[in-house]
């Protein structure tokens, strides 16, 4: 796992936080599980041969434009996730990790700060945002939703296999001792809400077919 390619914390938090504050400000109700999945969609390049990392996936024009007939379905609703999508290349990557093709296709060029995605400002940052949501989903009881039964939440299972587990599969550890709790605790989170959804959907199944073992 190449550096930039990981640390997911970051953009959960920062994608929840911004979609929490303006589904808020837009009064519109909050899909959270999708919210978290689109704050790390772009990273869909890390797992997909023909696409190049931190590239076209990454471009916000390339976003927006994916974005424009959900806007035109449903207008203001779309906007918290839209934030969510976006800060992932606008923020989260533009500050740390290396270079992103933010414009593509108008140019092929690279932009970013370059912080290095270990350096203990990057850990830092990532550690305030992630507190920060953890307060916000407390404050609020968000985090309850994630441990009743909601098909959204099967959707979970796209961070989990493409950003998290990864992340522990590496050997060594590609991620700072850091920011290993706060992987945790989202993995933790994720998982848990998937393994309710599964056991909602096979006990509906049984109720469907009462004669089948």
């Amino acid at each position: 796992m190449g550096v930039g390619e990981s640390f997911a914390v970051g953009h959960f938090a920062l994608g929840y936080v911004l979609g929490k504050a303006s589904a808020k400000i837009a009064k519109t109700e909050l899909n959270i599980p999708l919210v978290l999945m689109l704050s790390i969609i772009p990273d869909i390049d890390i797992v997909t041969p023909f696409l190049e990392h931190r590239g076209p996936a990454h471009s916000i024009l390339m976003l927006f434009i994916v974005f424009i007939p959900i806007f035109s379905f449903y207008r203001k609703k779309a906007i918290p996730y839209f934030l969510a999508l976006i800060q992932h290349s606008l923020l989260g990557d533009y500050i740390a990790g290396g270079r992103i093709q933010l414009l593509w296709p108008l140019t092929t060029g690279y932009y970013g700060m370059e912080i290095s995605i270990k350096s203990q400002t990057n850990i830092t940052l990532e550690w305030i945002i992630f507190l920060a949501s953890i307060i916000i989903m407390l404050k609020t009881k968000d985090i309850v939703a994630f441990f009743q039964p909601h098909n959204s939440n099967l959707i979970l299972a796209i961070p989990i296999f493409t950003v998290l587990l990864p992340t522990f599969l590496s050997f060594p550890l590609d991620v700072p001792a850091w920011l290993i709790p706060p992987h945790l605790v989202y993995t933790f989170i994720f998982l848990t809400s998937i393994i309710i959804d599964l056991f909602k959907l096979l006990k509906s199944t049984r109720l469907l077919n009462p004669f089948e073992f």
